[in-house]
């Protein structure tokens, strides 16, 4: 469950023994316009989950050559991935992204799929520009940190 107090651009998710706490402090500009989180808390938990950069390819390996299909598609993939190690996405603390030819106007594709995947809950986030990744055609890539009940 994600608690918002926006009067203090905080949010809280609580799970059972877990709680995620944003900490946007007020002597910082506001990050939520574009997508994440300066800090965030991690209360309880068992673990933690380290999710491996995922890209914009498919099941089958294809790579749409769109920079939004490859955003889209990463964080769908990000999802499998969560769901695999049993987590939410609001039990992410952690995302760092990594962009080919990055400019400002890619931000907005990348925030719009934050918030579809995460809501209000937007976990920390450093985002890299690269030169290149792994594979041939591949513009866009992002791991996770994720704490576990």
């Amino acid at each position: 469950m994600i608690i918002n107090d926006l009067a203090n651009n905080k949010a809280v998710a609580q799970n059972e023994n877990m709680t995620l706490k944003v900490a946007n402090s007020p002597d910082l500009y506001d990050p939520i316009e574009n997508g994440y989180s300066h800090a965030i808390v991690a209360k309880g938990g068992s673990a933690i989950a380290y999710l491996a950069g995922q890209g914009g390819e498919n099941k089958t390996g294809e790579l749409s050559t769109e920079f939004g299909d490859q955003v889209r598609q990463a964080y769908a993939n990000l999802n499998f991935s969560l769901i695999a190690v049993g987590a939410k996405p609001d039990q992410v603390t952690k995302l760092t992204t990594y962009v080919v030819g990055y400019n400002q106007s890619m931000l907005e594709v990348m925030t719009a799929e934050l918030i579809a995947l995460f809501g209000s809950h937007l976990p920390a986030q450093t985002l890299v520009p690269v030169p290149r990744l792994a594979l041939d055609g591949m513009l866009f890539e992002v791991d996770a940190v994720a704490v576990l009940k």
